[in-house]
């Protein structure tokens, strides 16, 4: 079943860099240095925004890349 918080993750292991899209706004966040376990523990979660928001929100550091720009 597809996520209604989140539209799409991606995850660099070189980098620890895990990048998350919301459905709502459509922006990116990349999470900064993020463990290779908590990236596939997201990935296999059955509820991505519950898991995301125990997780991963308010745990790393965070910034806006992507902003989007439709309405």
């Amino acid at each position: 079943m597809p996520s209604t918080a989140i539209r799409n993750i991606d995850y660099q292991p070189a980098t620890r860099v895990l990048s998350v899209w919301f459905v709502p706004s459509g922006n990116r966040y990349d999470y900064e240095d993020v463990p290779p376990q908590v990236h596939a523990a997201f990935r296999e979660a059955s509820s991505k925004g519950r898991f995301f928001n125990e997780h991963i929100r308010d745990r790393y550091k965070y910034h806006l890349v992507e902003q989007s720009h439709s309405s």
